[in-house]
């Protein structure tokens, strides 16, 4: 399984992005995929997942301007979020498993076995 991310870069304050998550050897809906994101010195934390039937889940702190979506090839996951502020710099990451995941442990790194390299976020 090979996950790989695109749509990084460098954004305003107040602006707005879309990740994109490419799969190879996965099928997107197959199981349950997520976006992950990681600043300098600090923990890598869930931002959102989408189940194999399409529900989603989104942390507090991204929730209400962030979308995760899955496109009808089921081959790429992504990732739109506005309103962007410095917070949201980061390292982003996709990831994904072959099971099921639930409220319980969709933000948690362990649930997952696939990630991919990450694509930088820099919000100024």
């Amino acid at each position: 399984v090979q996950l790989v991310e695109s749509g990084g870069g460098s954004v305003q304050t107040g602006g707005s992005l879309t990740l994109s998550c490419a799969a190879e050897g996965y099928t997107v809906g197959s199981g349950c995929m997520a976006w992950f994101r990681q600043a300098p010195g600090k923990e890598r934390e869930a931002v959102a997942s989408i189940r194999s039937n399409g529900g989603t889940y989104y942390a507090d702190s991204v929730e209400g301007r962030t979308t995760i979506s899955q496109d009808g090839t089921k081959t790429t996951v992504y990732l739109k979020m506005h309103s962007l502020s410095p917070d949201d710099t980061a390292m982003y990451y996709c990831a994904a498993n072959r099971a099921l995941c639930s409220w319980i442990d969709w933000s948690s790194v362990a649930t997952y076995n696939y990630w991919g390299q990450g694509t930088q976020v820099t919000v100024s």
